[in-house]
Parts: structure tokens; C-alpha cells; sequence
């Protein structure tokens, strides 16, 4: 009797949390389909950061792993990826830098055949309610690559947000408005010129 009734506490009190369990890995899969269905994305985002700083642009994103973020006012920076390096360009201390997709976080955005499967990506926190869902992705087989927080609207499901930490220490918020995803975008926002911050410059 004994045996029987711990039995049924345990079937009680587990049955919750394997539901939550399946549930969460539902909505992983259904985030790793929407990222791969993501051709091309162009998007106004204000990104703010804690240290205080704040700016603001537009996002173009093509797959695979190219980018254009234009930065707006009087920043003096440049992000562009070309499809072989994520370029960062400062032009107030004249320097540029080539960075490998492979040390990125971002590069879970940018893929074109991105797979969730727990060994390289893994889902490490995860945070629902009716309005939106956060998941938290880590890289466990290469650990230079910080985490990266991704945030969703849940209906319909749609990119928001996401949330690293710089090499500082500082973290730094991306949050977009006004998406638009599958849209022909010109070529030429993905290359990069040496001289001058218009992508579309000839």
C-alpha cells in the first residue's frame, strides 16, 4: 500500500513538470523553424546597453550571414557582414576589424540551417508567458562564444529582442520595430567600402 501510494505522489507532482518539459522543447523547435523560414529581415532597432549608452538604425539581414546595422545620428560606427567576415568599422579611431562568424553569438541569427540540438547550441534558460517567450542560447563547445538571450512575441511568433555581453562585461540589448522579413534588399548594403559609411554608395 505503501509502495502504491508513494507511486501516486510521484505521478502527481512529475506529470507537471514533464508536460512543462515537452512544452518548452515544442516551442524550441518551433523558434529553430521560424529562424530557418527567416530569408531576409530589414527592421528600425534602438540598442541600448549597461553602461548607459544608447543608439538607434536599421537592421538589413540576409542569409546566409550577411548584415548591414546602420547606425543613425552621429555614430561614428559601421557594422557590415559580407558573408566571410562581420566587419566593424570605428571611424573616429580610423580602425577596422574583421571577426569570424564562428566567435559571434549573433551567428544564430545569421545561419541559414541553424539546428537547436542541444551539443552545439543549447538552450540553457527559457522564460514563457502569454505574451512573449526568452530563451537563452549557449555555445557548451566553445566557450569563447558568450551566451545569447533571444526574445520573441508569441502571437504571431516573431523576433523582438536579443541580449548579449560584450567581452566588457556590458550587456547590450537589440530591440527591433517595425519588421519586415522576406523583402528583396540590395546587394550592395552587404559590401563593405573602406571609405565613407554609405553601403549604397557606388
Amino acid at each position: 500500500m505503501k509502495k502504491m501510494c508513494l507511486a501516486f505522489i510521484l505521478m502527481i507532482f512529475s506529470a507537471p513538470m514533464a508536460y512543462a518539459e515537452d512544452a518548452q522543447t515544442q516551442t524550441i523547435k518551433k523558434i529553430e523553424q521560424y529562424l530557418n523560414q527567416i530569408k531576409t529581415l530589414q527592421a528600425d532597432f534602438v540598442q541600448s546597453a549597461s553602461n548607459g549608452a544608447v543608439a538607434e538604425g536599421k537592421i538589413y539581414i540576409q542569409k546566409p550571414n550577411k548584415l548591414n546595422m546602420q547606425y543613425g545620428g552621429d555614430a561614428q560606427i559601421a557594422i557590415i557582414g559580407d558573408g566571410k567576415y562581420i566587419i566593424y568599422q570605428d571611424k573616429e579611431l580610423d580602425q577596422v576589424t574583421h571577426i569570424s562568424y564562428d566567435d559571434i553569438p549573433a551567428a544564430l541569427i545569421l545561419g541559414n540551417d541553424i539546428k537547436i540540438d542541444g551539443k552545439k547550441i543549447v538552450a540553457s534558460g527559457f522564460y514563457q508567458d502569454t505574451g512573449i517567450t526568452s530563451v537563452t542560447f549557449s555555445y557548451p563547445e566553445n566557450k569563447s562564444i558568450s551566451p545569447i538571450t533571444l526574445v520573441f512575441n508569441n502571437k504571431p511568433l516573431e523576433l523582438k529582442q536579443w541580449k548579449v555581453v560584450d567581452p566588457q562585461g556590458i550587456e547590450v540589448t537589440v530591440s527591433l520595430y517595425n519588421i519586415k522579413d522576406d523583402v528583396k534588399l540590395d546587394s550592395k548594403l552587404f559590401r563593405f567600402k573602406n571609405k565613407g559609411f554609405d553601403p549604397l554608395a557606388n
